[in-house]
């Protein structure tokens, strides 16, 4: 063998070497790249399934807090039905209760606080079939009024005005009904 030859294997062999280094480093590097890839991976998966689970478990609460309120919406609305046929029950009474001779006496009480109100000379407007009872009262009587019951005082200049209607007085009294009887059912359950 030459030198030539012999230098020919020796760089084929250097070149053999390098190529093993290279692919020695390259695989070591390979694995390198593979573990953080994997690792990599895990975090992600794990990131994402921690913020899957948050954004689950916020929406699974907005949906039950949406669900209370929409069942509080309907027991009020089912609340308020049924204190408006509460009121229109209490007005149909109001309407037998105005035949009644017991009538006659709160018309009377209605007059008197009317007077101690406004003054003696007062004017009262009520419903025409109320006119006979006040005329027996001697009371200055004004125009005839629409209403289920009770009467409209005003003073004798007619700056004053008392409504003791019925429904006047279901109307503000109806807030105060109202709250009572939602105490009542809230106690119950």
């Amino acid at each position: 063998m030459t030198s030539l030859d012999t230098f020919i294997l020796e760089i084929e062999k250097r070149k053999e070497n390098e190529i093993n280094l290279l692919e020695t480093t390259l695989a070591k590097t390979k694995k390198e790249i593979e573990q953080t890839k994997e690792t990599t991976i895990k975090q992600l998966q794990e990131q994402y399934l921690n913020e899957a689970k948050t954004k689950s478990n916020r929406e699974a609460s907005r949906i039950v807090e949406s669900a209370k309120l929409k069942a509080k919406k309907i027991l009020f609305e089912a609340i308020n039905a049924n204190m408006d046929s509460t009121f229109e029950t209490v007005k149909d009474e109001l309407r037998t209760f105005v035949q009644k001779p017991d009538y006659r006496e709160v018309l009377v009480k209605m007059i008197s606080y009317s007077k101690n109100t406004l003054g003696s000379n007062v004017i009262i407007h009520c419903r025409d079939d109320d006119r006979l009872v006040l005329r027996e009262m001697d009371i200055q009587i004004g125009s005839p009024i629409d209403t289920l019951g009770g009467v409209i005082a005003e003073d004798n200049e007619g700056k004053k005005e008392l409504d003791l209607t019925f429904e006047e007085l279901l109307r503000t009294c109806e807030d105060k009904v109202k709250s009572f009887l939602l105490e009542r059912m809230m106690q119950q359950r």
